[in-house]
């Protein structure tokens, strides 16, 4: 069996992390992050906080070897993850701007146009969701 993961932290750093998981303008998954280091530093175990928290295990476990490797800055997703924006704020303002011009148009006559006119490609499920 593997030794528990546990962090120790300055007062300094519990005062940021507790900061952090306050903070209105921080994302969901770093103040998630900031109390599961928090937790752990005091004495909780990874099956404890992952419970705790409603999250997995190996994402508790995540976190704390980022912490222990990128310090604070490994509470933050690192750049270029996820999907890369399809749409621009113009997009969205042509299609706002259609819409208030014409409101019957249906998800399949929508779709073509954005393909026609903007290049824009929806899947089926994504256009479906866009217009209901």
């Amino acid at each position: 069996m593997p030794a528990a993961l546990r962090i120790k932290l300055t007062k300094e750093e519990d005062k940021t992390l507790q900061e952090l998981s306050l903070a209105d303008n921080v994302a969901r998954r770093v103040k998630i992050r900031a109390i599961a280091l928090r937790l752990n530093a005091d004495g909780l175990t990874v099956p404890m906080i992952a419970g705790h928290l409603h999250i997995h295990e190996h994402t508790v476990r995540a976190t704390l070897h980022r912490w222990e490797n990128l310090g604070l800055g490994g509470l933050w997703e690192a750049p270029g993850r996820g999907g890369k924006r399809k749409w621009s704020l113009e997009d969205m303002n042509v299609v706002e701007q259609w819409l208030e011009e014409e409101r019957s148009y249906t998800s399949r006559q929508l779709q073509e146009r954005l393909s026609a006119e903007r290049g824009i490609s929806l899947r089926t499920y994504f256009y479906l969701y866009l217009v209901h």
